[in-house]
């Protein structure tokens, strides 16, 4: 049984994360995780009330919370209704991160989904800072970010962004590999290059790693010129090979590090087009349960 965690805000934008997760998970045997947090203003002021009719400020808020996820259970079970999934909901006091880092350490928690969103002006973010938070702060844990906007699409063509340079391990990938073989998907491999030139002799290692890896779903090479930046190819490379979802690794030096440092002039566009499957890198953090499960399989 997979265990995911969804973060929500009550927004439309969780929502539609809570949707997209309830579909592509909806032929296997889920326990979802629905977590709000808060961290109610402390008043501190003589001109707050500490509590209105004997209701401290933090219960009230407390209150707030616990019914909105009960009431996006009862939505859930209206419009998905599906045996096959749990829900249990997480109401807490606490930051959001530090509240799913110790629900994915304490849960074994396969995946985290979660909604982004930008804002406009000089307060646009890539992907919303909460996203990027969990992406920065979760080492252990995939997570995939679903735009705002972004209709349900069965993943059959993913692309998956490298530049080769790092070896992956099969674990890795595990959760890139798991999906596209439930969904019977593409793997496009995507090198973006400032400057189109020959890979070196680690690159092809590294590439003939990947095929290996990738030997049991149908898989192309892609090499791209770097337009602007990595994240603007990226969105006309997927965009014009109607990529359903994009995943990268997430490690010093990768694209996912770059793209959150672009300039925003750069990346304003990007977080409003497709899903994005962030795979942490392992390194000597213990793996989730979904990669304990592959890891005995040894590539020939």
């Amino acid at each position: 049984m997979k265990k995911i965690v969804i973060p929500t805000d009550f927004s439309d934008n969780a929502w539609n994360a809570t949707k997209y997760a309830l579909e592509l998970f909806k032929e296997e045997e889920c326990t979802f995780f629905l977590v709000n947090t808060y961290t109610p203003a402390i008043a501190n002021s003589r001109f707050m009330a500490a509590a209105i009719n004997g209701v401290t400020i933090e219960d009230s808020v407390s209150l707030a919370s616990k019914k909105g996820l009960q009431t996006v259970v009862k939505k859930i079970k209206k419009n998905y209704d599906n045996p096959r999934h749990k829900f249990n909901i997480i109401s807490s006091f606490n930051l959001l991160v530090d509240e799913i880092k110790e629900i994915v350490e304490e849960e074994n928690i396969d995946l985290i989904v979660t909604g982004t969103k930008g804002s406009s002006g000089l307060e646009e973010v890539f992907m919303g800072s909460n996203t990027v938070r969990i992406i920065k702060s979760i080492k252990n844990c995939p997570v995939l970010a679903i735009p705002e906007l972004f209709d349900y699409s069965s993943p059959i063509e993913m692309a998956f962004a490298t530049d080769f340079n790092r070896f992956y391990s099969l674990s890795e990938l595990q959760p890139l590999i798991t999906l596209a073989k439930t969904f019977k998907s593409v793997i496009r491999i995507v090198h973006v290059q400032y400057e189109i030139k020959a890979l070196t002799e680690l690159q092809h290692f590294n590439l003939g790693m990947l095929r290996k890896y990738f030997n049991e779903v149908e898989h192309y090479v892609h090499t791209v010129s770097e337009l602007n930046s990595v994240s603007k190819t990226l969105e006309i490379f997927s965009s014009e090979l109607d990529i359903h979802l994009l995943a990268m690794l997430n490690y010093q030096h990768s694209y996912m590090e770059k793209m959150t440092r672009e300039p925003v002039v750069k990346r304003i566009a990007f977080h409003t087009q497709i899903p994005l499957l962030v795979i942490p890198e392992l390194g000597m953090a213990p793996p989730s349960n979904a990669f304990k499960k592959e890891q005995k399989v040894l590539v020939k």
